[in-house]
């Protein structure tokens, strides 16, 4: 299969933009909840649609007698929390475009963004980030930039009282002032590689996309008796469009800004579905095997995992035996059960995206009863190209394409998209548009094969593709995401562009070590660069390189491996905030240890 369209179940009238999908909800007898959040006591309170529709109204009157016009850029730095949610509508509501700036960003970042993008506006969480902000605008001579606002302290009261005498009529002109054509936000990419573009999303993106992925099974799972807590940052463009798809299905949504809360709120909140990157499900995998094997029950464990997976694969041929379905029952009594209280007791599906989640994984939380939908798609396509659905899922793909989206698969294996997810184009670069489209498609730098069912398959990354020094193509990630689902390891990069043997750097995860170190008779104290050149610890990551290597030929097989004594973290500058590795800024930083790997004595076969 060399092409596959998927078209429209929903056709969305050419004037309506995003604020329609809050208006609609809160026009509703129902009245749904669509946030909840934490009160003083710690208690979640539900906000309903006409509550909401209230306060970022007050919100959108306070942008309009500030000056913020119809069209102008509005900048958003923090965590993620409810008010992110709120005052990005009140910039749809004023008809401005928001701009997200991801909490961790330099002043440099910030100033990029708000500079490049032309804002006139931004919001910062705290004082911190209120004060980074205007440290941006003063270094880069930001005279555009006129108002910086608060989350917190009295900033939004204030925003509220400048817009009390602004008429509800004057609010509705200016709302009513967008249609699906024009841009919503402008979204920055995260960076692997090069300055940030500014990705142009409209509201046809946003709205087209959420009304017909509700088309699909994927309502069965978003709808007004589901419940989701968001802990990836809103600031990326997967979080964003679940938090758009929320509203437009009237689900509710909760939001915790420190995932190292994140246990408690899932106990406390009990979400119904979750949305997570593939290493969030990897480090849940790893910690319950973790704890398992500190606790003795590491065999229990794994033969748990063995039949969950067992149990997911013969589901999805249809033919489950009689053994497997009575070892699976009592697993569920002992581990599985267990698993689904953690996360709250209630959680049936989750949405992966961002990167590939794997066979084995996806197998292991189907059979224990979290079916996990992995998607694909870019900060470029407003995250959804593909996803599985329930009625329509094959695990190890990223499933088919979302009604009223295409996917071609060009000659060089390359995926290239069209459709109702695509954005309008690169804010201000037009010289980018060449590269970026090739006769109506969009060029994802990705590949990939497609299935006789449409079903999409990443391979790998187009632009990461090592070749060695004697022609031999080499796909990192084939090799990276089996290495990485070890407990034992935090990150790995393989490297090999242009030398004479495949090589890999490898990082250690520093939560799982102490654990492994005295299941191994090591001392639990011993620091990561100690670790890194303990020979235990060496002949472990050996044997998972050995594993790995398995799967590939001869010459495309890791030969040798440094494990670094630090991990590789967005703190760091080597991770994106969505976890994905920055494969040229690792390379740069490390170039000394790889320099060392290939000039050591050349290594014999594993």
């Amino acid at each position: 299969m060399r092409e596959f369209s998927v078209p429209p179940l929903v056709n969305v009238p050419r004037d309506t933009n995003i604020t329609d999908l809050l208006v609609r909800q809160a026009a509703k007898a129902s009245n749904p909840a669509l946030f909840s959040r934490l009160d003083d006591a710690g208690q979640w309170q539900d906000i309903v649609a006409t509550d909401f529709l209230a306060d970022v109204s007050a919100l959108a009157k306070g942008l309009i007698a500030s000056g913020v016009q119809a069209g102008d850029r509005v900048g958003i730095m923090s965590r993620t929390r409810y008010e992110w949610a709120l005052v990005d509508f009140a910039v749809w509501f004023a008809g401005g475009v928001s701009v997200p700036i991801y909490e961790t960003s330099s002043p440099s970042q910030v100033a990029w963004n708000l500079g490049d993008s032309g804002a006139v506006a931004a919001f910062g969480e705290t004082g911190h980030h209120e004060n980074v902000i205007r440290q941006a605008a003063t270094s880069e001579g930001l005279t555009a930039l006129t108002h910086v606002w608060q989350l917190e302290g009295g900033g939004l009261e204030a925003l509220r009282d400048a817009g009390r005498d602004i008429s509800d009529a004057d609010l509705e002109a200016r709302r009513n002032a967008a249609k699906l054509n024009d841009t919503a936000t402008i979204i920055y990419t995260s960076g692997t590689t090069g300055r940030p573009k500014g990705c142009e999303l409209t509201h046809g993106n946003f709205v087209e996309l959420s009304e017909n992925a509700l088309a699909t099974s994927l309502r069965q799972i978003v709808n007004e008796q589901a419940r989701t807590i968001m802990f990836l940052p809103l600031a990326h463009v997967f979080a964003r469009f679940i938090s758009v798809l929320a509203v437009a299905a009237g689900a509710t949504v909760a939001h915790t800004p420190d995932i190292k809360h994140l246990l408690p709120d899932l106990q406390s909140y009990k979400p119904t579905f979750l949305l997570a990157v593939p290493r969030v499900f990897e480090k849940v995998y790893n910690s319950a095997l973790t704890k398992a094997e500190d606790g003795g029950k590491g065999a229990i464990f794994h033969k748990a995992a063995d039949t969950a997976i067992a149990y997911s694969r013969a589901r999805q041929d249809g033919k489950i035996g009689l053994g497997l379905k009575v070892r699976h029952a009592i697993f569920d009594k002992l581990v599985y059960g267990k698993l689904r209280a953690a996360m709250g007791g209630h959680v049936a599906h989750a949405v992966s995206g961002g990167g590939p989640l794997g066979e084995r994984l996806g197998h292991f939380f189907q059979g224990i009863g979290l079916q996990i939908l992995e998607g694909y798609g870019l900060t470029e396509t407003t995250a959804p190209v593909s996803v599985n659905t329930p009625e329509r899922i094959k695990i190890g793909t990223v499933g088919a394409p979302l009604p009223g989206n295409t996917v071609k698969i060009a000659d060089d294996g390359e995926i290239l998209t069209r459709g109702a997810c695509v954005m309008r184009g690169y804010y201000k670069r037009d010289d980018l548009a060449a590269e970026a489209f090739a006769d109506g498609w969009f060029r994802t730098g990705d590949i990939g094969q497609l299935d006789a069912d449409g079903f999409l398959t990443i391979t790998g990354r187009k632009k990461e593709i090592i070749v060695t020094a004697g022609g031999k193509n080499v796909v990192p990630a084939l090799l990276e995401d089996q290495i990485r689902a070890d407990a034992l390891v935090s990150q790995v990069l393989v490297v090999g562009d242009n030398r004479p043997f495949i090589g890999a750097l490898v990082t250690l995860d520093e939560e799982a070590l102490p654990g492994w170190l005295q299941r191994h008779n090591l001392p639990a104290e011993t620091t990561l660069a100690e670790a890194a050149d303990n020979e235990t610890v060496r002949s472990a990551v050996q044997e998972l390189i050995n594993h790995a290597n398995q799967s590939v030929s001869q010459a495309e097989a890791i030969k040798s491996f440094r494990i670094v004594p630090s991990d590789f973290t967005e703190a760091s500058g080597h991770l994106t905030p969505s976890m994905k590795v920055k494969r040229a800024q690792v390379v740069k930083d490390f170039e000394t240890v790889i320099e060392e790997m290939y000039a050591a004595p050349k290594p014999t076969r594993a």
